[in-house]
C-alpha cells in the first residue's frame, strides 16, 4: 500500500467530516496535521497543530510504524479516567476502506486511542465523533 494512496483516501475522509478548509490543504500541501480538543461547551472542537506537542507527535509516529496506518486526525479529550488523544486513521489494507467509510458516515471512526495519562488504557477501536466547529468531537 503506497502512502499517497492512502493519504488521498484520507483527504476523501477529512471532506467528509467538514473538517475546516485549512486543515486538508495543510495536510495536502505539507502533511501538518492537526487535532480538535474539546474546551468546553462552547468550544468544543479548538484546532492546534499536533508538531507543537512533541509526545502527540511520537504517539502517531509510533503507531503509523508499528501499523502502516495513516493518521489524518487527532482529538482530544478530558475524561475523568485520564486524557485521551485519539488517532483517526486509514487502514493500511484498503480492503478495510469500504467498511470504514460506511461507518464514518454513521459517526463512528476506527481509532487508536492514546490514554495520555494511564497507557494501559490505551486501545484500539471504534469512537463515536461528529463534525464542529471546522474539526471534530468525540461523542462515545
Amino acid at each position: 500500500m503506497s502512502k499517497e494512496k492512502q493519504k488521498q483516501e484520507a483527504l476523501k475522509r477529512m471532506k467528509a467530516l467538514n473538517l475546516t478548509k485549512e486543515v486538508i490543504d495543510d495536510f495536502k500541501k505539507n502533511n501538518r496535521l492537526y487535532y480538535s480538543e474539546r474546551q468546553n461547551q462552547f468550544f468544543n472542537a479548538v484546532l492546534y497543530w499536533v508538531d507543537n506537542n512533541e509526545d502527540y507527535v511520537k504517539i502517531v509516529k509510533d503507531f503509523e510504524k508499528k501499523s502502516h496506518n495513516l493518521v489524518y486526525h487527532c482529538q482530544l479529550t478530558h475524561l475523568s479516567f485520564g486524557d485521551c488523544l485519539s488517532l483517526l486513521f486509514v487502514s493500511a489494507d484498503e480492503e478495510d476502506w469500504p467498511t470504514e467509510n460506511e461507518l464514518l458516515k454513521q459517526g463512528i471512526a476506527f481509532a487508536w486511542v492514546e490514554n495520555l495519562d494511564d497507557d494501559s488504557c490505551s486501545e484500539m477501536g471504534t469512537i463515536g465523533i461528529k463534525s464542529s466547529m471546522g474539526g471534530i468531537v468525540r461523542t462515545a
